[in-house]
């Protein structure tokens, strides 16, 4: 007869957790002593004093321990499980398999995601009770879209094709560089630019694409940083035409197909009848990068279905394989960096005129760590998931600035927007701890012949099919 999986553990077994949790929160204790366990306060003249705060110390190492015991405790109660019912996935025969949950939850969080998008504005006046007092919300909106594009275009990149991109901010430059440059120079408007930046991008993308065909897993990605390193050194070097660390200022503004938003006869609110607002602007902005990244997505899921997507998936999954059923992979991979460049230089373009204002310091590596982490969080190949990590991502720091509650539990001198980008870090590294796959781990296949079957994780690299 089987142990029931909630037995008491042995005492050696209790003992390794312990000694496990106790070393985490040692490390932790390491990490605060520097960083939390003093704040310099200004003092009497321009003296600083330094205040300690071993209290904070104390319960942020508990909190570390007693988070780890848990998390032991947690696993082991589920590798017992596992041992006592092996799970589909660890089947060595094929199994009938349904759309689980979360293929059912990501088909309909994807439509979900982008009624809410739609509505954004109208639900932000109706909560602050006005349209101005409602533009943090829309430009919060705005710069979530931005992530979310940036996401898809280069999760055909690594989602898809498989080939880990660490310079992705590089083509958002080279978008965002290209209107600037357009439009300053020659005048040309930004309906005539927003296509432009996505070529000049994608050949960029081609470009990068020949040198990295043979080059796979840690040395593309150190070829990829190195190219995203590069185009940002020409840009603080190239002053005759970038202008340099100053940058580029001036930038025209995006108007509605030839309407400015301006308050004078010819402007959008005289031509529509309505009372001039600054921000009418702010919502057409809005509503330009959704249908951008709507437009990304409709791509990439069309694209997914057609042979060259396939394509990328049987070259994520494995090359050598793909290779001997004659898929040329020259093609596929530059297929791929382009593409995503391409869908990169166009959120450059907007953001470039939602700013006014661009400098090779709005394109560091920073930024294509955090493209890199929505599409691992989410779930490399997942649409939703990376929809749902850019909003994590982004909007969760701001979120984590108002968090007044905290005082309560900290003190009166705790000041969350200090401590925001940790909190966040520790979610992330939770993530990474429950969901190593990301939000959404499991992909339907793009195309599926007859009965939709589960296959061994062990017939595929990514896991459960």
């Amino acid at each position: 007869m089987t142990r029931p999986v909630t037995d008491a553990l042995p005492a050696s077994a209790m003992a390794g957790i312990l000694r496990d949790a106790a070393l985490y929160a040692l490390v932790a204790f390491g990490l605060c002593v520097p960083l939390i366990a003093y704040r310099a306060d200004p003092g009497p003249g321009s003296d600083l004093v330094l205040v300690p705060r071993w209290g904070l110390v104390a319960i942020l190492c508990a909190a570390v321990f007693g988070l780890r015991l848990l998390q032991r405790l947690v696993l082991l109660r589920r590798d017992a499980r596992r041992a006592l019912a092996p799970s589909p996935a660890q089947a060595t025969e094929a199994v009938g398999g349904e759309p689980d949950a979360g293929q059912a939850v990501s088909k309909l969080g994807l439509r979900a995601f982008v009624a809410v998008a739609l509505t954004l504005p109208v639900l932000a006046v109706l909560a602050t009770g006005d349209l101005a007092s409602s533009r943090y919300w829309i430009d919060l909106g705005i710069l979530i879209l931005t992530y979310v594009m940036l996401g898809w275009g280069l999760n055909i990149v690594v989602g898809l094709a498989g080939l880990l991109d660490l310079g992705y901010v590089a083509f958002y430059a080279v978008g965002a560089y290209s209107y600037a440059l357009l439009s300053t120079t020659f005048g040309l408007s930004f309906w005539v630019c927003l296509p432009l930046a996505g070529l000049f991008a994608g050949l960029w993308g081609m470009l990068l694409g020949f040198p990295v065909l043979r080059l796979r897993g840690d040395y593309l990605a150190i070829v990829t940083l190195a190219f995203g390193e590069i185009i940002r050194l020409v840009l603080i070097n190239w002053t005759d035409v970038t202008g340099g660390a100053a940058g580029v200022s001036s930038i025209p503004r995006a108007t509605f197909f030839g309407i400015p938003f301006s308050p004078d006869e010819d402007g959008f609110a005289a031509k529509f009848g309505l009372e001039y607002d600054s921000m009418h602007r702010v919502v057409f902005l809005y509503y330009l990068i959704l249908v951008l990244a709507l437009i990304t997505n409709l791509v990439t899921l069309r694209l997914r279905r057609l042979p060259i997507g396939r394509a990328w998936e049987a070259l994520r999954e494995d090359e050598i394989a793909c290779r001997s059923l004659g898929i040329d992979t020259t093609a596929t991979k530059l297929t791929a960096f382009a593409l995503g460049a391409a869908f990169g230089g166009i959120a450059g373009s907007f953001f470039a005129v939602r700013q006014g204002f661009i400098s090779p310091e709005s394109f560091t590596f920073l930024e294509s760590a955090i493209i890199l982490a929505i599409v691992v969080l989410g779930g490399m190949g997942s649409q939703f998931g990376v929809a749902i990590a850019a909003v994590a991502m982004v909007a969760g720091p701001e979120m984590l600035r108002n968090l007044g509650g905290l005082k309560a539990v900290f003190g009166e001198g705790f000041d969350p927007s200090e401590y925001r980008l940790l909190l966040f870090g520790l979610a992330m590294v939770a993530m990474m701890v429950w969901r190593p796959r990301g939000l959404i781990s499991v992909r339907m296949p793009s195309v599926t012949l007859g009965k939709r079957r589960a296959i061994s994780g062990a017939h595929v690299s990514e896991g459960h099919g």
